[in-house]
């Protein structure tokens, strides 16, 4: 079997609600986690995302989510071929953020290289994030927990936890990634800001703006620096598409999903991915505002997320820097004594700097790419009047472009929500 060219593994077929069971019963963790027989099992497709079926099984005894990816590109079809190996960096990345954030991924029951097949626990009564927070659902534990992850997962495979030689192996390990980077370097990176077949946009609403964009060659200089950032900077093993898409939650309980994106990359891209989606939801809350049910107060909740994520992330990465520094980078043997304590300070704090502009520029082009490219986040989508939401819109595209050209004028998170803020009441 093959599609356009892209050749699939001898005995490769996409999984359905018929072929799953008979399939699953072959893998004893999991017919154990299913408990009875294939008869008692209930499976549903359930995948609404951009590439992959998803199903849910459930047996007497529980459940496991399976997710089988596909030749092609879902959400386009068969004319976007795509390799199934994403599989397989995405049961590597698992492994990895498990080891490293245990707790906050799911666990992996069976991976199946030749079907491009992983199954998985099944997180209940956990839901997608993103539809909670249009619902204005608080997760107190959030901030906590994908701070958690980032700092360690980031940390961990990056040369200030590892020896290089170590860390070049995992660098090799996830270079063939290369198909789903590319998806990222040209919708995120390119695509918003030329013509291009797959944008689109609340038309003819934004069609001004969206305009506007492609002629601005500013934004095109500082789109195009983020870019080369993520084809050279090697710095960590990055989840890669770390949005409130591929978060589930419960009110106590948060599990990062969907790491198929995976490949080593600037650290800064993963945090302003999660900037960037809580920023487009805290827009979004006046479109889905009505009369009995006010948003202002959970624009606040969602706002001091913001802040929490960036502070939090970085008191715990310094944390883990000063007490794990294994790694090649800044060894520890010359910073132990005289002035090296506080020179290694001191550029502990220039890093994290660094760090920061970074992600809020990632942040902005992750802003830009939801509303003008091909992928949207229903936190808009859903806003039923175009009108509202192009003005949603709008606040969110004016912000995303002072925060990827003019990144010098934001010092803190502080500064970027008050941008926020300062957005929402000018338009």
């Amino acid at each position: 079997m093959a599609d356009k060219g892209l050749p699939v593994p001898e005995g490769y077929a996409p999984k359905d609600e018929d072929s799953l069971p008979a399939y699953l019963a072959g893998a004893p963790a999991v017919a154990a986690r299913l408990g009875g027989a294939q008869a008692d099992w209930r499976v549903r497709e359930v995948g609404d995302g951009n590439l992959n079926l998803v199903f849910i099984v459930d047996g007497p005894a529980g459940g496991v989510a399976v997710k089988q990816a596909l030749p092609y590109v879902r959400l386009v079809g068969e004319s976007w071929p795509l390799p199934l190996s994403r599989a397989h960096f995405e049961q590597m990345a698992l492994a990895t953020q498990a080891k490293h954030a245990p707790g906050l991924v799911p666990e992996v029951l069976h991976y199946d290289e030749t079907l491009a097949l992983i199954v998985m626990e099944l997180l209940q009564p956990h839901i997608i994030m993103r539809q909670g927070m249009i619902k204005a659902i608080r997760y107190p534990g959030f901030v906590e927990a994908i701070t958690d992850f980032m700092a360690r997962t980031l940390f961990h495979t990056s040369d200030l936890a590892l020896p290089a030689d170590e860390k070049k192996a995992a660098i090799a390990a996830f270079c063939g990634n290369t198909a789903l980077c590319k998806i990222t370097e040209d919708l995120i990176f390119t695509e918003p800001y030329m013509i291009a077949e797959n944008n689109r946009w609340t038309t003819p609403q934004l069609d001004g703006i969206a305009h506007e964009f492609r002629e601005d060659g500013a934004l095109k200089v500082a789109v195009s620096r983020l870019k080369l950032k993520f084809l050279s900077e090697a710095q960590a093993l990055l989840h890669g598409d770390l949005h409130t898409g591929s978060v589930m939650v419960t009110e106590s309980d948060t599990r990062v999903i969907d790491p198929e994106f995976a490949f080593y990359g600037p650290m800064g891209f993963d945090i302003g991915a999660v900037i960037a989606n809580l920023l487009i939801n805290y827009f979004s809350q006046d479109g889905h505002a009505k009369p009995g049910d006010p948003r202002e107060d959970y624009q606040t909740w969602v706002l001091e997320a913001v802040e929490g994520c960036w502070n939090e992330f970085r008191r715990k990465f310094l944390a883990l820097w000063r007490d794990r520094a294994a790694g090649d980078a800044y060894p520890h043997i010359l910073f132990t004594a005289g002035a090296g304590p506080e020179a290694l300070r001191a550029e502990q704090e220039v890093y994290m700097d660094r760090l920061f502009a970074d992600s809020i520029g990632f942040a902005a082009a992750k802003m830009i790419r939801r509303i003008l490219g091909l992928a949207h986040n229903i936190d808009l989508e859903w806003i039923e009047d175009p009108g509202a939401r192009a003005l949603c819109e709008t606040r969110c595209l004016r912000l995303a472009r002072d925060l990827m050209v003019n990144t010098e004028n934001y010092r803190s998170i502080e500064a970027v929500t008050a941008a926020a803020r300062k957005a929402r009441d000018a338009y």
